[in-house]
């Protein structure tokens, strides 16, 4: 009885670690795709993260994308690298994506990014300017980066958390401010359908797999009319 699961595994871990191999060969232009962000972003031990299942859909659609960053994590389709920072805030990251971006180029950065502040700070206006300060840390490197950035998932975690509306309005319009069609820079809303009651696991702040499987739609979705059509 226990032959099925542990076969199943097999043949989903070498599936999985088939996708980084798919993603690079064959004609056309590899696309280099940044996951910045915090601990949603890098993923955990006991928490799902979207960018295992973003590269399975992006991978079996037939388009050519490699991650970067200056990071590296162990995952079931092998190492991925990302710019994701367990515990971090916008803040820092946008003190460190610059020189991480420099030395880890990419045409695509996905920036999911808000968390690790508390309500009491009122921390809505100082995460939207390190927002900005990300995109204008990547354009200064890349004039031709796409930027997309999130509107944050929500949490349970209450009142720590109950800012994240208020954010998400302003970080739609930043984006609307900074988009430029020669420089774009794309809003995707990850808060629209993400329920942190079925979608987290039990500390109502992180991914659980279905809420990872959400986020890499929204993120696929997005990609799709930005990324070099698929091979035919």
């Amino acid at each position: 009885m226990t032959l099925r699961p542990i076969a199943a595994a097999a043949g989903l871990a070498a599936c999985l670690a088939a996708m980084t191999v798919r993603a690079g060969e064959g004609g056309g232009r590899v696309s280099r795709i940044m996951p910045a962000g915090d601990s949603i972003t890098e993923g955990g031990a006991t928490f799902s993260n979207y960018r295992v299942p973003l590269l399975k859909k992006l991978t079996d659609a037939g388009y050519r994308v490699e991650y970067t960053g200056s990071k590296q994590a162990a995952t079931p389709a092998g190492p991925l690298r990302h710019e994701g920072y367990g515990g971090k805030n916008a803040e820092f990251l946008a003190t460190v994506i610059g020189k991480s971006f420099r030395e880890h180029p990419a045409d695509i950065v996905l920036i999911h990014a808000g968390h690790n502040h508390f309500i009491e700070e009122k921390p809505v206006p100082g995460i939207v300017a390190a927002t900005e300060s990300m995109v204008r840390s990547v354009r200064a490197v890349n004039p031709k980066v796409i930027v997309l950035v999130a509107q944050v998932i929500p949490s349970g975690k209450l009142p720590k958390y109950s800012y994240i509306p208020d954010l998400n309005d302003a970080l739609a319009r930043m984006v609307a401010r900074l988009h430029d069609p020669k420089q774009p820079v794309v809003v995707v809303n990850q808060a629209d359908g993400f329920d942190w009651r079925t979608d987290t696991i039990a500390d109502h702040v992180h991914p659980n797999a279905q809420g990872a499987e959400k986020m890499a739609m929204r993120w696929f979705e997005a990609l799709k009319p930005l990324i070099e059509a698929p091979a035919k």
